[in-house]
């Protein structure tokens, strides 16, 4: 199947002269932030892997995220992710941040459950976004409430304005990908063509079908020994809907990683380095499977600018303590920078035959 937009991979061969920085012991800043402008959630799915934070309703405060953005940008940091441990869209200002965003030269993502999403956004913000991945975990209603823990209704809801976005790209000739990307569970598997289906109907770009992994701070242990093994025969079922502009990733790579009793590299070379987080609460962190634990807080950005946080104490001394004292067998499987990580490693442990390309 084809994954255009190396979801199943990675992207850093493509930020060389970072890389080499890093490689040299340069100090380099993030290439990617993903932010979470608002910690409360309108759903509470039975996966969710953040549930110990506790849907805290607090939002970040505009102007100050305004001037993080714009530190942000001027310090070489690429693109961020709005989403996080609430739902983003429920942040009011969202619209006219991204704008400020993408006039700053950040390139902006959204990953959301597409329920709050209205044509006023749409018509605001559509043109200045580089994708917008829906997060539907299910290809019913009747599936969907059980496991988003929601109004079924909202269903056809995130689906629909999915489509409304679809639409109003193809009027406008915005260039904004559309994606929906759903957690293969046991509850929904017998649906995954129907999501398809619903999918490519919307006029979306891809569905991305992925696996559940288990996050070590999580209340919820619900999913921690699916056996995906089962599930695999669902790849060759789902490529019969792939053309016509439509795709689905089927993530077979990681899936097949859940079942591996070695780590690939034996310390994180990701963070605290290329990628970053922010939390609705201001928090600057350099992993997202570490919200609220002290190790991997550099500070806070109502209080200190990015660039001051980045540069200071806190994130120096976890440089150390990353390399050399974390424990990775702590970490969830198949975190946001496995691959990244598996490629630095790599370069940072060539085997003896590396000339012979």
């Amino acid at each position: 199947m084809s994954d255009e937009y190396k979801i199943d991979s990675h992207k850093l061969m493509y930020h060389v002269e970072r890389v080499h920085d890093w490689l040299k012991g340069k100090p380099i800043y993030p290439i990617y932030v993903e932010l979470s402008p608002a910690g409360a959630c309108n759903h509470r799915c039975t996966f969710c892997a953040v549930d110990y934070i506790g849907y805290k309703t607090r939002f970040l405060d505009q102007d100050v995220l305004m001037r993080c953005l714009s530190d942000m940008a001027a310090h070489g940091v690429k693109s961020v992710m709005y989403a996080g441990e609430g739902e983003p869209l429920l942040y009011k200002p969202l619209a006219d941040v991204i704008l400020h965003t993408k006039k700053a030269g950040i390139d902006v993502s959204i990953t959301t459950n597409a329920t709050p999403l209205t044509e006023k956004f749409l018509d605001q913000a559509l043109g200045s976004i580089s994708w917008i991945k829906a997060s539907v975990n299910a290809g019913s209603p009747e599936t969907y409430e059980k496991v988003h823990r929601t109004n079924p209704a909202d269903f056809d809801r995130a689906m629909n304005n999915m489509a409304k976005a679809a639409e109003l790209r193809r009027r406008h000739g915005y260039k904004t990908t559309l994606g929906v990307q759903c957690l293969l569970l046991p509850e929904n598997a017998h649906e995954m063509e129907k999501l398809a289906e619903r999918c490519k109907s919307s006029g979306l770009d891809y569905l991305v079908v992925k696996p559940y992994s288990q996050h070590l701070m999580s209340e919820t242990h619900q999913y921690e020994n699916v056996d995906y093994g089962e599930f695999l025969d669902l790849g060759p079922k789902l490529e019969k809907y792939n053309g016509d502009g439509f795709n689905v990733v089927f993530r077979k790579r990681t899936m097949s990683k859940l079942k591996e009793t070695e780590r690939y590299y034996c310390a994180c070379q990701a963070t605290p380095f290329f990628w970053a987080y922010i939390m609705a609460s201001g928090d600057v962190y350099g992993c997202s499977a570490y919200w609220e634990d002290e190790r991997f807080c550099y500070g806070n950005i109502n209080k200190n600018s990015f660039s001051e946080i980045w540069e200071g104490e806190k994130r120096m001394s976890s440089i150390h303590y990353v390399q050399h004292l974390l424990d990775i067998t702590e970490c969830r499987k198949n975190c946001r920078m496995d691959e990244v990580n598996r490629y630095l490693w790599d370069l940072k442990n060539p085997n003896p035959h590396v000339n012979f390309i």
